[in-house]
């Protein structure tokens, strides 16, 4: 079920919104407007293309724990971020997914501005049965030092016919 020349709605809106100026800042806000819980950690996505996602979070207060670091919950909608606006840009035509289950390692103490990578464990197909993709979210700080980890377990299906 190859579908060459297709480009996935959310990646065409990113390369279209980032040729503007503030465009990523604009896209980013849009992804918070379609999914509001994310704006709690006010992202800005760097990077988008099939199969990567790259988003970064400000160290700010409203994301910290009681001892001053970023908190767990702030990490893992970060990467739940991540995951799930790669997982959109990539899937092939006629194609859904829905997060099923999430682990995640804490590495480090999370201080400072974190980057988050998306990529999917293996490759993102077609189907005409629904499957299970692991995608793999890497956190880091501005020193490049790894923070978290997270392994996102996706359900990529068929989306249903219209009636």
């Amino acid at each position: 079920m190859s579908d060459t020349g297709y480009v996935a709605p959310l990646l065409a809106t990113w390369r279209r919104m980032t040729r503007w100026p503030a465009g990523r800042w604009l896209f980013s806000r849009a992804v918070c407007l379609k999914a509001p819980y994310f704006s709690t950690i006010a992202p800005r996505f760097q990077v988008l293309e099939p199969g990567r996602c790259e988003v970064r979070m400000r160290d700010r207060r409203a994301v910290h724990n009681h001892i001053g670091t970023v908190h767990a919950i702030a990490l893992c909608n970060l990467a739940e971020l991540a995951g799930g606006v790669m997982l959109d840009a990539s899937l092939p035509r006629g194609m859904r997914w829905i997060p099923k289950g999430m682990s995640v390692a804490y590495l480090a103490k999370a201080r400072g501005r974190m980057h988050a990578v998306a990529t999917p464990e293996r490759p993102i197909e077609a189907a005409d049965a629904g499957y299970e993709l692991p995608v793999v979210v890497e956190v880091g700080n501005d020193a490049g030092e790894a923070v978290f980890s997270a392994r996102i377990t996706m359900w990529v299906s068929p989306k249903p016919a219209r009636a």
